[in-house]
């Protein structure tokens, strides 16, 4: 890169991982970086299961991310052939088995999600549905050509299977293996892709395409893993207590992913800023060293970054600006500000009237009707612990009667800890 006449020297990427905390296993971490120096191909499948990802999914997606911004060219493989089968990979039983129709628009709904985080034009990256050449794949062929390319010892000693072998592993799922191997080779020959990256879940289907691609071609190529995600209180990357957070604005809405940011537990938001937004490292320290109450600014630039790559500068705007509103700056709740709410009479399962709500509700059977605690007996030692609020009160008892009285301009604010809010109106 040239400014001003003179040569800027850019960062190799597979130092940008490291300083970042990417990287869990490497084929060869001096060939890799030594690879890196120059641009590349390479690759990360996706599995089109769903319409939508979900936060679970952007850390390999922030790491085709990276990769583009230092020169490299992302294939980003939706796995509409592979998904046909299920990857086994992390799994205790095994996944539904999809059509065809659904398969593929949920591939249609994927590109059009992914093209929020990667330039795919002019050549930048390149989209692909791996059905494409797995689907035409006569069977008899494929086990004289790649299947005798595999070792059955080699592959029942991989994580992904032995995890399986207790529950049942059947006979397609097995399969799995050789045509996410396939899929290297296959990117090696005809995109001339040379780094697969994925979940440290993959690790194994990763060599098992390295090895494949030396048999078939004599030719090297190298795999990454990244961290799979747990938050420091133990809970998955991508879940809170009322599911999945999608990346679709449909599923999950700009404010509500906003919010999932922000609340984040203390301990994880240096390492959160580093993998999940742009910031300079220098940045991500800077806020990093902040405690107390002061971790709100650093709370808030995570999910305001967070939220504009996945929705836009306008979203992140509007859930930062409603965020401030409903909570101020200083975290304090504004009960008249627009927030999460549900309608009295469509809460689901346990149906909430105003009959009901006239005879009193206890404030756990409450608490688990609205989603704030996924079982009664977790409302029930929430609030005997003192997590749980009614109006900015706290409520002295998990069975203290809630009833119209309580009713503030026909509504009800329940809170369980310091971050989960629900508003019920009654109309």
């Amino acid at each position: 890169m040239e400014r001003g006449g003179h040569k800027t020297k850019v960062q190799n990427v597979f130092d940008i991982f490291e300083e970042r905390g990417f990287i869990q296993q490497v084929t060869d971490r001096e060939l890799v970086r030594e690879l890196l120096q120059n641009p590349v191909t390479c690759y990360i499948g996706f599995d089109p299961t769903a319409r939508s990802l979900h936060a679970g999914s952007l850390l390999p997606i922030m790491a085709l991310v990276h990769m583009q911004r230092a020169g490299h060219r992302p294939i980003v493989v939706v796995g509409g052939g592979t998904a046909l089968i299920g990857d086994p990979s992390g799994k205790t039983e095994i996944r539904p088995i999809m059509t065809c129709e659904e398969i593929d628009e949920n591939v249609e709904a994927l590109k059009k999600q992914l093209s929020r985080f990667i330039d795919f034009s002019n050549g930048k990256a390149v989209i692909l549905n791996n059905a494409d050449w797995l689907g035409g794949l006569n069977y008899i062929d494929f086990l004289r050509d790649i299947g005798r390319n595999f070792s059955v010892n080699r592959m029942l000693a991989a994580e992904s299977y032995k995890a399986r072998l207790e529950t049942g592993l059947n006979f397609i799922e097995f399969n799995y293996m050789l045509l996410q191997a396939y899929d290297f080779w296959h990117l090696f020959k005809h995109y001339g892709c040379l780094i697969q990256m994925g979940g440290n879940d993959q690790w194994g289907n990763i060599l098992a395409g390295a090895d494949l691609t030396r048999r078939l071609e004599g030719k090297i190529v190298q795999g990454l893993t990244l961290p799979l995600l747990t938050t420091s209180s133990g809970i998955k990357m991508g879940k809170t207590h009322k599911g999945a957070v999608w990346l679709d604005s449909e599923l999950t809405s700009p404010y509500d992913y906003y919010q999932y940011w922000i609340n984040q537990d203390d301990p994880d938001v240096e390492r959160f800023l580093a993998l999940f937004t742009l910031l300079p490292m220098d940045e991500v320290r800077r806020l990093g060293r902040l405690k107390g109450a002061d971790i709100r600014e650093a709370k808030r630039a995570l999910a305001y970054e967070a939220t504009r790559m996945c929705h836009g500068r306008d979203a992140a705007d509007e859930a930062r600006a409603l965020a401030i509103e409903q909570f101020g700056s200083r975290g304090n709740i504004n009960l008249s500000a627009p927030m999460p709410s549900i309608n009295m009479e469509a809460t689901s399962g346990y149906r909430i009237s105003q009959e009901e709500l006239e005879q009193g509700i206890p404030a756990y059977i409450l608490f688990e009707e609205a989603g704030l605690c996924k079982t009664r007996g977790e409302a029930r030692r929430l609030i005997s612990q003192g997590g749980g609020y009614l109006n900015g009160e706290r409520i002295q008892a998990f069975d203290q009667i809630i009833s119209l009285k309580d009713l503030r301009d026909d509504s009800l604010l329940i809170r369980a800890g310091k971050k989960r809010y629900m508003k019920i109106r009654l109309f």
